[in-house]
């Protein structure tokens, strides 16, 4: 008979809102390749029939929750949780430790639970008070609860045993490889010329302003193609929209959805931005790796944790300091292609989807099986 798992704490599947839903994406199929019965939980208009990605082997259902920036998190987690509860898999995959303060409902329903616990978002700037402290309590909640922790990151997993005294296990994410891709016919300008090239959501954490500023100063050479927006218009926005509008060499695209196109940017670009300074392994970046593209990362412990020491540039989040390494990268075409290819190999050998899936069909598996509870608690985060 089938092992059965309920996934939840997601948008839903197919989804492509951010970093659990591109893991789901992978992580649920390859499930099924190896005889799991797996559901989604996810929220109302996700459902995309015609996507050709859509594995009919998936379950995918729909419960209800407030759509608030506070509590969606939390109210659609605990109507898939009671939905969880009465259909009784063998174990439960949850994102986001959010959800944690939901676990005691899985717990005393027997159902074992597989926690990713995604970054530290009580430190983000982009939250209110509210959902910060939503974010804090669902973290205490996981750390007393969960059966199985997963950290996306090392220094994530340092994080939780110096602060809740847990471990766990580090399963990061992986990336797509692809073949050369021709640019989109909209960014055909860009063909043989070395570009900058920033993709990230326009938050403060992610040093959209610094490298807004750092843009005019590198558009004077080079040209800039900026991908991302806040979703909601802004002043991070707004300055976007001025530099594209007063400076030729300035290109804001704003969100792209075409995967496509947003891999062919990161293939030809000459030097890519990557800011972001929390959270720990981030999708965007090793997606960014499996393409290629030459990068310059803001200097935290995670970035260096992903790329390493010898793959890529690393610089202080000051907009001098941004727009000069920029500039000496795409000046520089030897560095350039050695950076390439230093860090598609990085992350062929630590950042597949191959490895992700089976990491995640251990964990479960192990959890179904009882492994964890004949053994020590404790499991080194590595």
């Amino acid at each position: 008979m089938s092992k059965r798992v309920a996934i939840i704490g997601t948008r839903g599947y197919p989804s492509y809102c951010g970093g659990f839903e591109t893991a789901v994406r992978q992580v649920a199929p390859a499930l099924a390749d190896v005889g799991w019965d797996v559901t989604v939980y996810g929220r109302p208009g996700q459902e995309r029939p015609d996507d050709p990605t859509l594995d009919t082997r998936i379950t995918r259902r729909v419960t209800r929750g407030l759509e608030s920036r506070s509590l969606s998190t939390l109210t659609y987690g605990l109507t898939a949780v009671l939905d969880t509860v009465r259909r009784r898999p063998d174990v439960a995959l949850v994102m986001n430790c959010a959800n944690g303060c939901w676990l005691p409902l899985l717990k005393l329903a027997g159902i074992p639970t597989v926690v990713n616990v995604d970054g530290i978002e009580w430190e983000r700037a982009k939250w209110g008070r509210i959902a910060k402290a939503v974010f804090k309590t669902g973290a205490r909640m996981t750390a007393w609860s969960a059966d199985r922790l997963v950290f996306d990151a090392r220094a994530i997993g340092e994080y939780w045993q110096r602060v809740f005294d847990k471990d766990g296990v580090v399963i990061p994410y992986g990336g797509t490889t692809a073949s050369a891709l021709p640019l989109h016919p909209e960014d055909a300008h860009l063909a043989g010329r070395p570009f900058a090239l920033v993709v990230a959501r326009f938050v403060p954490e992610n040093t959209v302003p610094e490298f807004l500023a750092a843009a005019e100063r590198i558009a004077r050479r080079f040209p800039v193609v900026i991908v991302g927006s806040t979703g909601y218009g802004g002043e991070l926005d707004q300055h976007a929209r001025l530099l594209a509008d007063t400076r030729p060499d300035v290109h804001w695209l704003g969100h792209v959805a075409d995967d496509d196109r947003l891999f062919a940017l990161w293939q030809h670009a000459g030097a890519y931005f990557h800011g972001h300074s929390v959270g720990g392994t981030n999708p965007a970046l090793v997606q960014a790796m499996h393409l290629g593209a030459p990068t310059i990362a803001r200097d935290t412990v995670y970035n260096r944790e992903v790329l390493a020491d010898t793959a890529a540039a690393f610089v202080e989040p000051r907009p001098d300091a941004i727009a000069d390494a920029v500039l000496t990268l795409l000046s520089d075409p030897t560095e350039q292609n050695r950076l390439s290819r230093v860090v598609r190999d990085r992350a062929l050998q630590h950042y597949t989807w191959r490895g992700v899936c089976d990491a995640y069909e251990r964990a479960l598996d192990e959890q179904v099986r009882g492994v964890v509870a004949d053994r020590p608690e404790a499991v080194p985060a590595a």
